[in-house]
């Protein structure tokens, strides 16, 4: 990396690095380093009486206060943060204090990862503390972290930027409290979702997330190639359909928790790559599952919270069973005051159009259904509400309802305004299914891009006899958001989908070459802010002389300065 593209910090640091390495110290070394304590558990188990606990941890420095032949250091481990106690005569007790007063106290910088081994004891101050004996450097960094100060609770100079934090997360992991325990949560859910369904005796079982089909759910697919066989693929969408043939094949109950992909738009609630968890379990229908739903959230909520309530927004939802059911015809007519129950396309064309919605020739009846609900009532439902029995049209994989002609056996569950869940009494009949297969295409041709295609295996499968069977999507993304409190998806995923960064455009070499500019200037005058060739056509030619021969100087670069005249050329062309 050129120099003159580095901070003058990164370049202190780069500088310490050799000197370290002049010394014969490995910046990097490869040996394990053979820890056996957290900070949290040193801090849990101190006691004041009997004998110092001989300890060895590592971590990252995050602060240092050199006092003469004693210092104060505070290391950052996995679990937390504890201060260490150096003096130079523990850590040097022979003849040579270079470990001191050159390496701890002048080549070590904040962020460097450093190993410590020593005993456990209380400062006079009260504070628990290790009092090293003997310290390792195991990593050298070379960026420095932005640093987070703390005063009574309070939070200075944060790494709050958002769009930084999720670029950078491996910074905002290290340097905002709060923000791992976001993920730790987020593995108990999913850790607490897989022991209740492995007690329960479903199987978790991988299916493609390449398909030749975008099956499984009503949306658009990102498109591959697959070179080995020169077709296109799609990434998944869903992995209902793969899982319903392994129902087929045999299993009781089988689940996946992997990740889909859907190329629609990112906001706060959704992220085109997302992760989901799928149940299907025979001879079960939908009554089941709400029950089961209901108490596998109930369990993971406890699980993550110690109860089965969490404030989201300022409101508290219970996550207890049992939870409200409500048809999706009531829903709407309770919060839009008209009925849609046995009207056709064009009756509910009407009631959008008196409901002042925008809609167009492409949405059937199904999808009117579906802008209705979701503009007038999916938001107004905060507390877990089963939205029930759907229209055929919106469902093409599920069963006819046993009692309500043109319903199928579905729900979706709502939670704080947005679906959490959504689940059917499978369809297993062959012939009704291939209809629906043909419904949906024939939307495909009236230009809904996120109708279904006719998947031909599947309905295969199907003849083969399926049994009646009920399945369940969860999206995993949206559950740790109401588990841990966020109301940004981006804050439950380690790295969501971000546009490219933005770079600042710059002038190519051959562009300054045509100036008379040589190419190891070139660097020099980005380094003084000048990045494109129009930057300079105004600049008085002394000024540019003091700022380009001013970094030359300041490098130690050892080019030889270009005259004022020169400058004044460079400028001239410049502007021609």
């Amino acid at each position: 990396m050129n120099v003159l593209e580095l901070s003058e910090q990164e370049i202190g640091r780069r500088q310490s690095l050799q000197e370290l390495r002049d010394m014969g110290i490995d910046p990097y070394p490869a040996a394990e380093y053979p820890t056996n304590a957290f900070s949290t558990d040193i801090k849990e188990n101190f006691v004041d009486e009997g004998e110092p606990r001989e300890v060895c941890i590592a971590g990252r420095m995050m602060s240092r206060r050199v006092m003469g032949k004693a210092s104060f250091a505070e290391l950052q481990d996995s679990k937390g943060r504890i201060q260490v106690y150096i003096t130079r005569d523990d850590i040097c007790p022979g003849e040579d204090k270079d470990l001191y007063n050159k390496v701890f106290k002048r080549l070590l910088d904040i962020g460097d990862f450093i190993g410590v081994r020593g005993f456990v004891f209380r400062t006079q101050t009260g504070e628990i503390s290790v009092h090293a004996r003997e310290l390792t450097l195991l990593s050298k960094s070379l960026k420095p972290l932005p640093i987070v100060k703390y005063k009574d609770g309070v939070a200075y100079d944060k790494f709050d930027d958002p769009e930084l934090r999720y670029r950078q997360r491996y910074v905002d992991l290290v340097v905002n409290d709060g923000v791992k325990d976001t993920f730790l949560q987020r593995a108990t859910v999913i850790r607490t979702i897989r022991r209740v369904l492995d007690e329960a005796g479903y199987t978790e079982v991988e299916t493609p997330t390449l398909q030749s089909i975008a099956g499984g759910a009503s949306a658009r697919p990102f498109i591959t190639h697959f070179n080995a066989l020169d077709c296109d693929m799609y990434m998944r969408i869903a992995t209902e359909l793969y899982l319903k043939r392994l129902i087929v094949g045999g299993f009781e109950g089988v689940y996946e928790i992997g990740k889909n992909f859907r190329n629609e738009g990112m906001d706060r609630n959704h992220n085109p790559e997302f992760t989901c968890m799928e149940l299907y379990v025979q001879y079960k229908d939908y009554n089941w599952m709400m029950s089961f739903t209901e108490k596998l959230l109930e369990t993971v909520c406890i699980a993550v919270n110690g109860k089965p309530e969490r404030e989201i927004d300022g409101r508290v939802i219970s996550f207890k069973a049992p939870y409200r059911r409500l048809p999706i015809l009531d829903a709407i007519k309770e919060k839009t005051g008209y009925d849609l129950t046995g009207m056709d396309e064009a009756q509910i064309r009407e009631v959008c159009g008196k409901l002042g919605m925008e809609i167009d020739d492409t949405m059937g009846k199904g999808k009117l259904i579906d802008e209705i609900f979701g503009e007038f009532c999916e938001g107004t439902f905060i507390q877990p509400t089963f939205i029930t029995d759907y229209p055929v049209e919106m469902s093409p994989l599920t069963k006819m309802h046993r009692s309500k002609p043109g319903l199928t056996e579905r729900f979706e569950l709502m939670v704080n305004g947005k679906e959490l869940a959504n689940a059917y009494s499978e369809l297993n009949d062959p012939i009704d299914q291939e209809e629906r297969f043909k419904e949906q295409m024939r939307l495909a041709d009236k230009g809904d891009d996120e109708a279904m295609i006719i998947d031909q295996d599947f309905l295969r499968a199907l003849q083969y006899g399926m049994p009646p069977t009920s399945g369940i999507g969860i999206g995993i993304d949206r559950l740790v958001m109401l588990m841990t409190g966020k109301t940004f998806i981006q804050e439950v995923l380690f790295f969501p989908q971000m546009r490219p960064e933005k770079k600042a455009p710059r002038s190519s070499a051959e562009e300054w070459a045509a100036l008379g500019v040589p190419a190891e200037w070139v660097p020099v005058l980005n380094k003084c802010g000048y990045y494109l060739v129009s930057d300079i056509k105004e600049v008085n030619p002394q000024k540019l002389q003091m700022d380009v021969c001013g970094v030359n100087k300041k490098y130690k670069l050892g080019y030889d300065n270009p005259s004022v005249d020169t400058f004044a050329a460079w400028i001239e062309a410049a502007g021609k």
